[in-house]
């Protein structure tokens, strides 16, 4: 694995740091919950959590774990994982012993083994989490990256041209016939579909999730259809209409909580990139959207002003991109550049999930190589993408190529539960310490 794309240790530590607190919190709550009336309950937190933090540290350095700090799950991380969590529940069970939490000693037990519970579960789901993640980054490029496609007819040549074309890569969805009767049956693992019409075709496209191309067993076109052997099909957005609704309705609720929640650190950022070199705090780049329509994206300045004074547009190169200010470098590495997008989702230019969008610039290099591209214009593109969690950024045209694989996929498969998927895998990447 390349360690280049993942944060230090100390920013792992942190992280543990947090969650054990958090844990710490939250059993802490559930006793509050679950009891009468705790009396000076407000004391009793910060007394807790600032015994929390102790504990923890402790547990880190007894245990010596932080000189094992690891991104991914192994053996030996997570042993000494385990030992230090054990530490800090030991450490903290003194807590009440000496008086400094007003409980019983039954409500005193529960909020450790509470603790205990949280905090091995949530540093040890973060660590397997990026480990799987991790491992299958190679097969979900791999299966997002095959075309799917319909086999028309459902006797030995079309089955014989389904297996040739799974051998060379596609994703076969199925076979396709205009005879009604065989409709829904399966023939040699393939499911049947009826087909008689542009119309049923474009319905069919829809309860797939999309198709990339149909291929005949011989080389006569089918009339009724209105298609020729091996032409490319339209991609069609998955979601439904209430799925889009609700999207919708969660990005502007979202995206305003989170301007008013992080306008404390909105204003940091501003005061940071204006005193390092007095130039512009917002970075505003065309970039094309919804409908193939173009948008301003913002973003906080993270390179000098003269970044591309060439006038030819320049991708990033990573962190030891030269054009890129001391600040800026710091924004970047913790995603706090973007935070102005924000102001992007809730005006409607962008989704919180969708696909990273692009300038016409590098759009038109990407459609003389795969012309699918525009099919991308169906939906918003996003903050964050399925394509950035498995490919990372984007800084060459083959990573382009890449992309829009999976972007595609993404685009077939369309659906608030796919868009809980990736929002949720996006925190876990970022909390277990990765690099887009």
């Amino acid at each position: 694995m390349n360690k280049t794309r993942y944060q230090g240790t100390r920013i792992i530590i942190l992280q543990d740091l947090l969650l054990s607190m958090l844990a710490s919190l939250l059993a802490l709550l559930l006793v509050r919950w679950v009891s009468d009336p705790i009396p000076g309950f407000t004391g009793m937190v910060a007394i807790w959590l600032a015994c929390s933090l102790a504990a923890t540290s402790a547990g880190l350095l007894i245990s010596s774990s932080y000189k094992d700090v690891r991104r991914f799950a192994t053996v030996r991380s997570m042993a000494k994982t385990a030992v230090s969590v054990i530490i800090k529940e030991a450490l903290l069970a003194l807590v009440p012993v000496f008086g400094l939490l007003s409980l019983s000693a039954a409500y005193s037990v529960l909020a450790i083994l509470t603790d205990l519970f949280l905090t091995g579960g949530m540093l040890m789901y973060i660590r397997l989490s990026a480990r799987i993640m991790a491992a299958d980054k190679t097969d979900i490029k791999e299966i997002a990256g095959r075309r799917s496609a319909l086999v028309v007819g459902t006797g030995k040549p079309s089955l014989t041209l389904a297996t040739e074309l799974e051998k060379e890569g596609y994703a076969v969805v199925g076979l396709m016939t205009q005879d009604r009767s065989l409709s829904g049956r399966v023939i040699s693992d393939h499911v049947v579909y009826t087909c008689n019409s542009k119309e049923e075709l474009a319905h069919l496209q829809w309860q797939l999730g999309g198709v990339d191309c149909v291929f005949f067993p011989h080389s006569e076109e089918i009339s009724a259809l209105g298609i020729v052997p091996g032409e490319d099909i339209p991609q069609k957005d998955g979601m439904s209409m209430a799925g889009h609704i609700f999207k919708r309705g969660f990005d502007i609720a979202f995206s305003g909580g989170l301007l008013l929640v992080f306008l404390p650190l909105i204003g940091i950022c501003t005061l940071l990139v204006k005193l390092e070199d007095g130039g512009p705090v917002i970075y505003a780049q065309e970039r094309i959207g919804l409908g193939g329509k173009p948008f301003k994206i913002y973003k906080f300045r993270s390179m000098r002003t003269d970044a591309e004074k060439n006038g030819s547009p320049a991708l990033y190169s990573g962190e030891e991109d030269p054009r890129l200010t001391k600040i800026g470098k710091f924004l970047r590495t913790h995603h706090l550049d973007e935070l102005p997008q924000l102001w992007n989702v809730f005006k409607g230019d962008m989704s919180f999930i969708g696909y990273r969008p692009e300038r016409q610039y590098y759009i038109d290099q990407i459609m003389e190589c795969n012309a699918r591209y525009c099919y991308l214009y169906q939906i918003r593109p996003g903050v964050t993408s399925y394509a950035t969690l498995y490919n990372g950024y984007t800084d060459t045209l083959e990573k382009m190529l890449t992309r829009l694989d999976l972007d595609l996929y993404y685009l077939r498969n369309h659906s608030v539960w796919f868009d809980v998927k990736v929002l949720g895998l996006t925190f876990l990447s970022i909390v277990s310490g990765k690099k887009f």
